[in-house]
């Protein structure tokens, strides 16, 4: 399926559309040792908004049957303070209004509703925050493994820093896992849940769950001196780079979409010119997972009481027998302000089409936080 080439010929602030690139002549004229030392990052902002890559992405083809629109709204760059570090976010909207949290999936980032944000309701701001170890925020420090319910205790960490006393959240993937669990354990803190793609934490046998612990704890200390030894990552010309993100995702990211999370997910070689690797913390690939028989999970499901709209990619996976997501949505229909849709499209489909679950979001939001 073909997918028009994006532009960005209008004009707008750099932090309304990260892929802005600064005018060349007047870098040339105000070039200071910093700024040159800075180029090959601009570099990398340049590859973003490169729009030459059309013949690459055509020859590859599409998931999507719509073109990519781009769209713009203003955000601003926050940092939370955590005791490891700080949690990055992108704030869209009034900083007088409690947002929505948005929370993205695994090894990916804020970038993940770029293009979903600016079809949100006007009257509600929105922070969609890369998790630790994603994007621009703080990794976890050496000798600390990543782990599922950390994640959930990140909301706890983001409602004390602000205040809140409620949190919505809507979050893809991973996130949406983590979601769950929160609204299960903390029902009185949920005012509106949006969950996309994946259900609830999934089922996996004991043979599987032993396998996978033993594998991921050894892995997991060859992944650390790794890091100890200060070597870099793997570095790909921009194409490779577009291509592994793209295929390393089973296809679920289009082409043209991998620029909303490589921006907050890349960085350009120290030591190869022209080249680029992934930033996020490798030790992502060995994270903690839950571990949760299905009778556990089908009681965390009966405890949301919130409203709760679920999304459902119908090109996607279910990533687990089948049986367990029937049982747990049998009992999340309970919730009489359950909502429960399916669309065509990918795992991404909220990043590749925003437009195919924009209308049932928004729909929701106004219901439940209503202007």
């Amino acid at each position: 399926m073909k997918i028009s080439a994006m532009k960005l010929n209008y004009p707008c602030r750099a932090r309304d559309l990260e892929y802005q690139i600064p005018n060349t002549q007047q870098l040339q004229s105000s070039r200071s040792t910093e700024e040159m030392t800075s180029q090959r990052s601009l570099r990398l902002l340049q590859k973003l908004a490169n729009v030459t890559q059309q013949s690459f992405r055509l020859s590859h083809g599409q998931s999507s049957s719509t073109s990519l629109k781009t769209l713009t709204k203003h955000y601003d760059e926050v940092s939370i303070p955590v005791p490891w570090g700080h949690i990055a976010g992108k704030w869209y909207g009034p900083k007088h209004v409690r947002p929505i949290l948005g929370m993205h999936g695994w090894q990916d980032n804020a970038g993940t509703f770029d293009t979903l944000a600016p079809l949100l309701p006007q009257h509600l701001s929105f922070l969609s925050i890369d998790a630790p170890g994603h994007g621009h925020s703080s990794w976890l420090p050496p000798g600390v493994m990543y782990h599922s319910i950390d994640y959930v205790q990140l909301v706890l960490r983001i409602m004390e820093e602000y205040n809140w006393k409620k949190v919505s959240i809507m979050a893809h993937s991973m996130s949406s896992i983590n979601g769950f669990v929160f609204a299960s354990l903390f029902p009185d803190k949920v005012d509106m849940f949006i969950g996309l793609d994946i259900l609830k934490p999934l089922i996996r046998s004991p043979k599987h769950i032993v396998n996978a612990l033993s594998e991921r704890l050894a892995d997991s200390l060859k992944l650390e001196r790794r890091l100890r030894s200060g070597s870099e990552p793997p570095a790909y010309e921009w194409d490779q780079l577009v291509e592994r993100l793209h295929q390393g995702t089973d296809k679920s990211v289009d082409l043209e979409a991998c620029k909303y999370l490589l921006q907050r997910n890349s960085k350009p070689s120290s030591h190869e010119p022209h080249k680029y690797y992934f930033s996020r913390d490798n030790r992502l690939k060995n994270s903690l997972f839950y571990t949760l028989s299905n009778e556990i999970v089908l009681e965390m499901a009966s405890h949301i009481t919130a409203p709760h709209l679920f999304i459902k990619a119908l090109q996607a996976s279910y990533y687990e027998d089948k049986k367990y997501y029937d049982s747990a949505l049998a009992v999340l229909r309970q919730n009489p302000n359950f909502e429960y849709h399916e669309v065509d499209g990918t795992h991404h489909v909220h990043l590749n089409e925003p437009e195919k679950v924009a209308h049932i979001i928004n729909s929701f939001i106004n219901k439940c936080r209503p202007l």
